[in-house]
């Protein structure tokens, strides 16, 4: 376990390491002078005077290579570089707009695994019964609604027409209900498709048909000893949808007005911020491949079966 650990750490690095230089590459290569662009977010019209000493001073001259390995010195101990937007540094911004995205995404992830976890049993429960047929059909429509449309709709019905939510204070509990609903209802849909699956998979094993010919109740059966068994193909996929909400969701949080990193990262975009969309690729990289090993971590301490290859010790 401790050398399973150590290889995925190393393994982790490597991959953050991986997306740094090619963020800083893809940011090298792209169109645009970073000086001309800093100098003209400070409202100034840039002579070529000027913009050789900020080149000089911002390290543009030197090598690729020795650029980087600069930029990565300063990611390293916290220096983020400044925002060209908002003119303030980096990690300042990120403070402010990781906390509003961690709500949103807590907020989602709890209407996710409430109402997908609920469903996907009934649904399995009653397998082919309308129960069964109704909870299908909603969940490949949540499935197939585009979330722009929803959010939208959400809008124009909660909001403008029986005014039970708002969206103009992100601080306020009735602005994150509907854009939380809005990212959670797609993922609702899948989720539920999936825990019925895996319902339906467990109760075909021979220990469901023991139990059940040992007199215990259907619901112990379902609650005690199914459900935990089928919870577990379920963790990667919860963990990479965590890693996808805590990443930012640009459309919703746009959508809603959401200051959280969806919305920074197309503001960096639109304006080519580029230390700002940087620290915000980097962000996204880090969480993915950390949540990628925690769940792997927590996949093998909750089932000692799973060896480090991912088999099933028989």
């Amino acid at each position: 376990m401790k050398n399973y650990i150590g290889k995925r750490f190393i393994q982790l690095i490597i991959v953050i390491l991986g997306a740094t230089f090619l963020t800083f590459a893809l940011t090298y290569i792209s169109p645009g002078d970073p000086a001309e662009l800093m100098l003209k977010s400070h409202d100034i019209v840039p002579t070529e005077q000027m913009l050789e000493k900020t080149r000089e001073e911002m390290g543009l001259n030197k090598p690729f290579l020795m650029q980087y390995g600069i930029w990565l010195k300063n990611i390293l101990t916290g220096d983020l570089g400044y925002s060209y937007i908002s003119r303030s540094p980096v990690a300042g911004v990120l403070a402010q707009k990781i906390p509003m995205t961690v709500k949103l995404a807590a907020a989602a992830l709890l209407f996710l695994a409430v109402f997908s976890l609920v469903l996907g049993i009934l649904s399995a429960i009653n397998k082919s019964k309308p129960l069964d047929y109704i909870i299908r059909i909603l969940s490949f429509a949540e499935i197939s609604i585009p979330t722009f449309w929803l959010g939208l709709i959400l809008i124009y019905s909660f909001v403008v027409k029986i005014h039970w939510f708002t969206i103009t204070n992100p601080n306020s509990f009735k602005s994150i209900i509907l854009p939380a609903v809005t990212l959670a209802i797609p993922l609702i849909g899948r989720y539920t498709r999936q825990i019925r699956a895996a319902i339906l998979d467990q109760l075909s094993y021979d220990y469901v048909v023991g139990a059940r010919a040992r007199g215990i109740r259907e619901s112990a059966v379902i609650f005690k000893h199914v459900l935990p068994n089928a919870l577990m193909s379920i963790i990667t996929l919860f963990g990479l949808s965590t890693a996808l909400l805590l990443g930012g969701t640009v459309i919703v949080e746009n959508i809603f007005s959401w200051p959280g990193l969806g919305s920074m990262a197309l503001e960096a975009i639109t304006y080519r911020d580029y230390p700002l969309l940087q620290a915000y690729v980097i962000f996204m990289a880090v969480i993915y491949v950390s949540i990628n090993f925690i769940v792997d971590i927590i996949t093998q301490a909750l089932d000692p079966r799973v060896d480090i290859r991912g088999d099933k010790n028989r």
